[in-house]
């Protein structure tokens, strides 16, 4: 395990109790640098849709225990906000919570000789998720397994 990867399971480990106390739910928490700054991003979300006052008081409550526990040695920008319209999908309950919505999937290796797939979030199960495809006026389901996908994400619904 990297550095940045302690840093980021430690950050997650201390912010999740101070996220769930506000009624919300800790969707991801990024640290890495871009242009010579680091940047610790954290995305919250909650059904009724996130607003700048909950950005605001769980910033208020990390920047808090970050000076408490002192565990980056670099400085840093903190960044609270929500995940947006296309948020990403990282455990079993995200794609429970978004079955029917359309999203993508890049997995790890090719399954059926592709590593990208859209369509509908179908059932899921505790090994994978299905995923509704239409092929012209044929619709296809493609099982991938939790362990195969590399990212995935909703798309945008207009």
């Amino acid at each position: 395990m990297t550095e940045v990867q302690q840093i980021v399971e430690e950050i997650t480990r201390l912010v999740e109790p101070v996220v769930r106390d506000e009624f919300l739910e800790l969707v991801e928490v990024e640290f890495h640098p871009t242009g010579g700054r680091w940047f610790l991003r954290i995305y919250i979300d909650k059904d009724s849709g996130v607003t700048i006052r909950d950005c605001e008081r769980v910033s208020r409550e990390v920047e808090r225990i970050l000076d408490v526990e002192d565990i980056i040695d670099h400085p840093y920008t903190l960044e609270v906000s929500s995940p947006g319209l296309t948020r990403a999908l990282k455990k079993k309950s995200d794609f429970e919570r978004y079955k029917g919505k359309r999203c993508r999937i890049i997995t790890f290796s090719f399954l059926d000789s592709k590593n990208e797939f859209q369509g509908e979030i179908g059932e899921v199960t505790e090994e994978g998720v299905d995923i509704k495809t239409e092929n012209g006026a044929k619709m296809n389901i493609r099982h991938i397994p939790f362990s195969a996908i590399k990212k995935a994400h909703l798309e945008f619904e207009l």
